[in-house]
Order: structure tokens, then sequence, then C-alpha cells
């Protein structure tokens, strides 16, 4: 069987897309962590599947799958890849998409050929949704972490995640805190960790730690997660850049009960052919 798919990234945040419209594959762990290897396989922080939906009234199903072969329910820069995959293989004419996934209903609209808006539903604070262990509402909870005590606004954007501010985001310690925040106990899903420095109202510095892949070049649901944050906190503007080591992103949020949008790129590095 020869398969089809695209090698694709959002800020360096990397992606293999499948259309498993016109194709026809059962979707497998193993396979896919094996795909996953960057010595071995494709290599990519996530797989990305374009499905035919479940629901009438949506264009496509789009379903996420993290390197170790675990499935995700939310990407923000892999449904960027999503649409601009389903425009560039003409699954679709439409320039603005409604998308089912597990976060939810989620649309996209092209701005031009590389520039990427979509709807990433409203964010929740609620802890029992992200989910989180705690008594209090939130949206800010204090975290253990080998004696130290660490304060953490927990938000989810379809997917959960732990906001951390920091002084200097280049000298956050991502690497250690991040895997021991992202399988805290209190996450029983566990969470993406992201590291963020308020610049100003406007702007911010942000690096995440993305569950079962570890700290990527960018991770939009992170971007959303670390804005939510920030202005439930009086810390930002309704509408914010996020600089990650990948790129920037565009992130707007009115404010609680409203949604959240993200505008950003999304490129295509080339495509190719799996022989199974």
């Amino acid at each position: 069987m020869r398969l089809k798919f695209s090698k694709m990234h959002g800020l360096g945040n990397d992606f293999m897309v499948l259309d498993l419209v016109t194709q026809h594959l059962d979707l497998d762990p193993e396979l896919i962590s094996a795909w996953g290897d960057r010595h071995t396989g494709v290599g990519f922080d996530q797989l990305l599947a374009v499905l035919p939906p479940e629901n009438p009234d949506m264009d496509f199903q789009y379903r996420i799958f993290n390197a170790d072969g675990s499935e995700a329910q939310q990407c923000g820069n892999g449904l960027r890849c999503f649409a601009r995959f389903v425009a560039d293989n003409q699954l679709s004419p439409k320039e603005t998409l409604r998308i089912e996934s597990l976060a939810g209903a989620l649309w996209t609209r092209h701005i031009d050929r590389d520039q990427v808006e979509v709807g990433m539903g409203v964010p929740v604070t609620e802890p029992q949704r992200i989910p989180l262990i705690s008594e209090a509402p939130g949206p800010t909870h204090e975290f253990e972490v080998d004696g130290e005590r660490i304060e953490l606004t927990a938000v989810s954007m379809g997917n959960p995640h732990g906001v951390l501010f920091v002084d200097n985001v280049q000298m956050a310690d991502v690497s250690g805190l991040g895997p021991r925040l992202e399988r805290h106990e209190r996450f029983p899903e566990r969470a993406n960790i992201g590291f963020c420095q308020v610049v100003d109202p406007g702007f911010a510095r942000l690096r995440v730690f993305e569950r079962g892949v570890g700290e990527t070049r960018a991770c939009g649901t992170g971007a959303c997660a670390a804005v939510v944050a920030g202005r439930l906190l009086g810390k930002f503007n309704q509408r914010v850049k996020v600089s990650l080591p990948g790129g920037k992103l565009r992130i707007y949020w009115p404010g609680p009960g409203e949604e959240l949008t993200m505008t950003g790129p999304a490129t295509l590095v080339y495509e190719g052919v799996i022989l199974i």
C-alpha cells in the first residue's frame, strides 16, 4: 500500500499530515510512534489526520496524535496546517471550514495562502473540566514540586494547560520543571506547561513543554492559554502578539465566555509516500 502524506509546520511545530478522506488506514499507536522517530521515521511533533465528518453539519473531522502515539484533543498550530492541507489537496473549495474534533467544533479561515485564522473555542478554567484536581476555583493554583511551591494558572483550550509566569523566559527551567509539572499528580490527563514572560500588555514571550512531546518550537494552544491566563490576571489586552522560539502568533480574546481566535502561518515542507 502506498500512503501519501505531507510534512508541514506552524512556526517550527512540525507535523505529518494524512488525507484519510481519499485514502484508508487504521491508525495504530505503534505505527504512529515509529513514523514519529526523527532518526528512523518521518519525524514530527504530531501526526494530523483529515477524515470525513461524523456530523453532517461539519466539513471534516480532525484527529491529532503525539509522537509517542498517544492521541491529543487539540493542536492550534496543527489546525492551521490542517486548513492549508485541505486547500492544497483540493479536498474542499471553501475558504472557511467547519471542523469537528475531540475539543469540540472548530473553524478555520484563510487570510492568504500562508496565513490562517482559526477559532479555538471558549477557554475553560473550571478545574474539573481542565481536568485539574483542586478544591480552589482558580484560575491560579499552588503546586509543590520537589519541596518548591509554584503558582500555575490552569486553562483548557480543549487540552489541559498550566501557565507559569516568569521574569525571563530564556532563563526559565523548562527542561527541569516542564516534565515534573506535565506529569504532576494533580493533572490526571497530564498537561502542557507554558513559561510566559509578559513584555507589555500587548506582547509576550513563551516557551512550552508539551505533554507527550517535550519542548517544541511553538505551541498554538499554549499561546492561547498563556494569553487567557494573563488576561484573567490583568496582565494583557484583548489582542496580544506571542513570540515563541519558532515565530509569532496573534491572539484575540475579548474575555470570559467569549471565543478565542488565533492567526499565524502554515507552511508546507515537502510531500512524500510511505510504503506499508
